[in-house]
């Protein structure tokens, strides 16, 4: 019902967009979210977003990720200034039944993307 776009490779400083859609006849989420996984580690909150535009972020990318809609069924991840540390797998994951927490948590997503790479070059 999630499927992201927009992975791929960049050098370290420069920026990426991602994109996550809502596929067919599914309706939106609540809470919309984005997850990565660093190889050997679990998976980590980067950011969400409700459907008033509410946003939270993960420590690790305030200042650098800005989460928004694009449309009724698309959210985007901008991404800027990358680090090698940014790489990973990125997930889409919606909440259909809650609301956007500040603390951006696993166990509250229960429809998940297939993820994207990004990968981060020094």
């Amino acid at each position: 019902q999630l499927a992201e776009s927009g992975g791929g490779t960049v050098r370290t400083g420069g920026n990426l967009t991602l994109s996550c859609g809502v596929i067919g006849n599914s309706g939106r989420p609540r809470c919309t979210a984005w997850f990565r996984q660093v190889h050997g580690k679990s998976r980590e909150g980067v950011a969400s977003i409700d459907v008033h535009g509410r946003a939270n972020y993960g420590d690790s990318v305030k200042g650098r990720f800005a989460v928004s809609k694009v449309n009724i069924k698309t959210v985007s991840l901008q991404m800027s200034n990358l680090q090698p540390g940014d790489t990973g797998v990125y997930y889409c994951a919606g909440d259909y039944d809650g609301y956007c927490k500040e603390r951006i948590d696993i166990g509250d997503y229960n429809y998940w993307g297939p993820g994207t790479q990004v990968t981060v070059s020094s």
